[in-house]
This record gives structure tokens, sequence and C-alpha cells, in this order.
């Protein structure tokens, strides 16, 4: 259904009684909410008799007063945990040997990590079997798969520190 002028003024005087374009489009009948927003753009029609939802007033309780905190007669004594784990040591570097495999060569349960230069003649890859799980043999799987560095567990010095500032 096209914008006739019955249904243009009727949609000017809809949109000025403050009626969202949901509703407008189900008065008018054939147009859809989107059809409407269009044409109220094209038509200039920016102001509104009455917001399409009437607001309602904002209600904020009063924050409480916040107590004076009394300075503690003695310093509190926190204890630290007895126990740390260690971490485990990373390993960053494997002594390369020349691979046994090449391109070529380099086969499904092969470990595929490059040794060498790939822009030299000498370029091979590990070729000892793959651990199973990845592409590597387990040296290199170590050296690959990095364990995740664990969150730093924050001492209970730390943790009141931080509470301080709120405090």
């Amino acid at each position: 259904m096209g914008w006739t002028d019955e249904r243009v003024e009727q949609l000017k005087k809809l949109w000025q009684d403050g009626l969202s374009a949901s509703q407008i489009a189900k008065q008018l009948g054939g147009v859809t909410r989107n059809a409407v927003i269009g044409k109220v753009h094209r038509l200039g029609l920016s102001g509104r008799a009455a917001p399409s939802k009437p607001s309602r007033p904002v209600f904020k309780a009063p924050r409480p007063q916040r107590a004076a905190v009394a300075a503690p007669s003695a310093p509190r004594r926190i204890a630290e945990p007895a126990v740390r784990p260690e971490p485990q040591p990373i390993v960053r570097y494997v002594d390369e040997a020349p691979g046994t495999a090449t391109v070529l060569t380099l086969g499904a349960h092969m470990c595929k990590w490059p040794i060498g230069d790939p822009s030299s003649d000498g370029f091979t890859f590990c070729g000892r079997r793959n651990s199973g799980e990845g592409p590597y043999c387990v040296e290199h799987a170590r050296v690959a798969y990095q364990p995740p560095a664990g969150k730093k567990k924050s001492s209970a010095s730390e943790l009141a520190r931080s509470l301080r500032r709120y405090i």
C-alpha cells in the first residue's frame, strides 16, 4: 500500500500524538515499522508532542553514611601461607641435531618440528615419532606447548593492602 495524502496526514497526526512507529504501523495497516520511520525521516518530523514512553520519576535511595573507622590499637599480624608450590622449569630450548625428515619424506606420524633455516639446503624436520596428541615428539611438544602461567596467588599482606584503599 502506498503513501497517499490521507495516510501521510494520519501519520503526522499519530506521530505528533506521541505514538511509537510500531503503533502507527499497526493503525495504518499495510506498512512496517521501518517504513513509518523512513517516512517520518523524509518528512522531517522530528518534534513530538509527548515521548513514546512516559518517563517515570527515578527514585534513588539515599546512601547510608559511612562509619568512621577507628584505628586498631595494635597492628594485626596476618599469617603467610606456609607452603608455596615450586614452579616447574620451563623448557625454552632443545639442542637440535639435523633432523631425519625432509618435506618429501615427512609422514603423518612424524615430528614436524622444523630444524634449521628454511631457505638453506640443510633444512629438515625432526622426524621422530610424534606423541600422538599433536604434530611434535615429546621433547618438542614440551617446548611448543607451555603450561599456562597460573594466576599469582596474592598473599594476605597484599590483600590487606588492597583492602585499605576501600576503608
